[in-house]
């Protein structure tokens, strides 16, 4: 036998065998139990929709889906750890606007690119923002409750989830419209901000329906606008910021995520698996009775979600650039 010649053949029956395994694990995925990382404290938006996507996923995919709470500097710690993860879909991320939005702009020595280091699996929400206050704060609508911003300035408080997190993006928005700039509290999660809220500890916030319309309707805190074009079924008391001459319009959008580098075929699979998911009954019904609304079919592909991503990206770049320099 030639010197080498062992070696050779090990090293073809290496490459063989990759070549006949790689797909077939693609083919049985998934044989084990799916961690989907939600990088913010539970109680949120984000982790609310995630449980209650990846709950119908899981009878569609025949494994269990383990949500868990990986939360900090605004959602970037939990981030970072999907991003480094084995590309084998077994660890998703269940992101949103402040982890892949916000954060490259806004969190410095960032650990993870949004665009390059994950790839994207489809849209699982979108929810209007509801601005709310402490149920005892001395304004009775809109018009009032504007007026009282603009008088007392910066005595008022506005609680937020993080820097970058969506309630902090979306009270960004609704504080430039009306020109006022309040004394801004931070929290590790808009869980523990709405909690402190209902305590009055702090007066107002501005946070997606999907996690604050309970809140509402329990009489717990004070609606006082929505930034949708019209009136939410699940809050109709609660009008739109339009019917008060205000310009406040946006929607917080949530998604699922799988570390670069995961195989197409899984991709698919995931993709396939949130898709029917998202056509579940009891899945619309539970999103739209906290205020949120499902993707459209045509979004719901990660190509559509990708495109969105970035142009949301560009959207939002500058406008948090100027929030982080103070101009």
């Amino acid at each position: 036998m030639k010197p080498g010649t062992s070696v050779w053949k090990a090293c073809l029956v290496a490459v063989l065998f990759v070549g006949i395994t790689g797909p077939s694990h693609a083919q049985d995925y998934p044989s084990r139990a799916i961690t989907v990382i939600v990088p913010f404290p539970p109680g949120g938006a984000s982790d609310v929709v995630a449980r209650i996507v990846t709950n119908q996923m899981s009878k569609i995919l025949g494994q269990s889906i383990v949500i868990e709470n990986v939360s900090g500097a605004g959602g970037t710690v939990g981030s970072a750890r999907v991003a480094a993860a084995a590309p084998d879909g077994y660890t998703l991320l269940a992101a949103a606007m402040g982890s892949h939005v916000a954060a490259p702009v806004l969190t410095p020595n960032l650990k993870y690119d949004p665009v390059t280091d994950f790839v994207p699996i489809g849209f699982t929400a979108h929810s209007p923002a509801v601005v709310i206050a402490r149920k005892d704060f001395p304004a009775n609508d809109l018009k009032e409750f504007v007026a009282t911003l603009r008088q007392r300035g910066d005595a008022v408080k506005q609680a937020h989830g993080g820097i970058g997190a969506s309630s902090h993006m979306a009270c960004l928005l609704f504080t430039a419209e009306i020109g006022v700039k309040p004394a801004l509290v931070a929290y590790r999660g808009s869980g523990p901000a709405l909690n402190d809220l209902v305590g009055g500890h702090v007066d107002f916030m501005c946070e997606q329906s999907v996690s604050v319309a309970e809140s509402v309707l329990a009489g717990s805190v004070k609606a006082f606008a929505v930034s949708a074009a019209k009136r939410l079924e699940n809050l109709p008391n609660v009008p739109t910021a339009g019917e008060a001459g205000i310009g406040y319009q946006m929607s917080v959008w949530a998604g699922l995520f799988a570390p670069k580098g995961v195989p197409p075929e899984i991709i698919a699979r995931l993709s396939d698996a949130l898709d029917k998911a998202l056509d579940e009954a009891t899945v619309r019904e539970r999103i739209a009775q906290l205020g949120g609304s499902i993707p459209a079919k045509d979004e719901r592909n990660p190509a559509t979600f990708d495109r969105f991503v970035r142009s949301e990206i560009a959207r939002w770049s500058p406008i948090l650039a100027a929030a982080g320099t103070g101009k």
